[in-house]
């Protein structure tokens, strides 16, 4: 049977994941391949993220391709995502997020959909909040993550300085002069409700920050949501992540065994 017919507008659950940026904090490095295919502990970016995904019941991919597109659909051909409809569409190479949106904007097929970098490894359930999203009709749900935070702290308490730290593990930030107001780590993860692209259809494309300019409009406008998720989480954004995701040793276990998460997508599937 022909792969799209398996599938309804129902039961589609579309994630969008960015893969087109040249990636220029990591030199050399990025000069050879894109950021979503560098290997983390054996197996590329991209990898983790379209599994780790597929268990969150995701099954239709957009990949908005920009520089180096074509090693991203080599990957996808020799990877068989079983089970999945992927789609790769040239956005160009020197496009803005807003730009590369809007072009895929008409290929996504459920109501709501993931909208995600493509240069981060996690360990998120996803599915349960994807499933409070649509039931309590929230425009958009930002996943807040932990973050490490590489530079020093200067610890205190009541006052005195007790420690210092490096690479500390933090979750909100407080705010200068403004008490009640806490600020969480956006880990480029986002639920949104695709009938919000076609609003700002006309502006959005040339947005030079996308985040910056759309996300504010959505949130002042529309009803949204945001949720602390705790687990793996781990952005790689130079050299020096690399080497830190690389060598940690909470790495998670199904991550580590290659085999394992094959398997368990496999036996996942082999139910249906």
């Amino acid at each position: 049977m022909d792969l799209k017919n398996q599938f309804t507008k129902k039961n589609y659950k579309t994630a969008v994941i960015l893969c087109g940026g040249k990636g220029t904090r990591l030199g050399a490095l990025s000069k050879k391949i894109p950021k979503t295919l560098i290997k983390i502990q054996g197996k590329e970016i991209l990898w983790y993220i379209i599994n780790i995904l597929k268990l969150n019941n995701f099954n239709h991919f957009i990949f908005p391709l920009g520089y180096k597109g074509n090693s991203i659909k080599k990957f996808i051909k020799k990877n068989n995502f079983f089970n999945s409809e992927v789609e790769m569409i040239e956005t160009g190479v020197n496009s803005n997020i807003g730009k590369r949106i809007y072009k895929i904007e008409k290929k996504i097929k459920s109501d709501n959909f993931l909208l995600m970098n493509g240069d981060a490894i996690f360990d998120f359930n996803l599915k349960k909040h994807f499933f409070i999203h649509n039931k309590k009709n929230f425009a958009s749900t930002f996943v807040a993550s932990e973050s490490i935070y590489q530079y020093g702290t200067i610890g205190t308490y009541n006052g005195k300085v007790v420690d210092f730290k490096r690479n500390i593990t933090h979750e909100s930030l407080n705010l200068r002069n403004q008490k009640n107001y806490l600020a969480y780590s956006y880990s480029g993860i986002l639920i949104l409700n695709k009938n919000l692209l076609s609003k700002f259809r006309s502006k959005y494309k040339d947005y030079l920050n996308f985040e910056k300019q759309f996300f504010p409009k959505v949130i002042k406008n529309y009803k949204s949501n945001f949720i602390r998720l705790l687990g793996f989480f781990h952005s790689i954004d130079n050299i020096k992540d690399i080497d830190m995701v690389n060598n940690r040793k909470t790495f998670p276990v199904k991550y580590k065994k290659i085999k394992l998460i094959k398997k368990k997508i496999k036996n996942k599937f082999k139910k249906k």
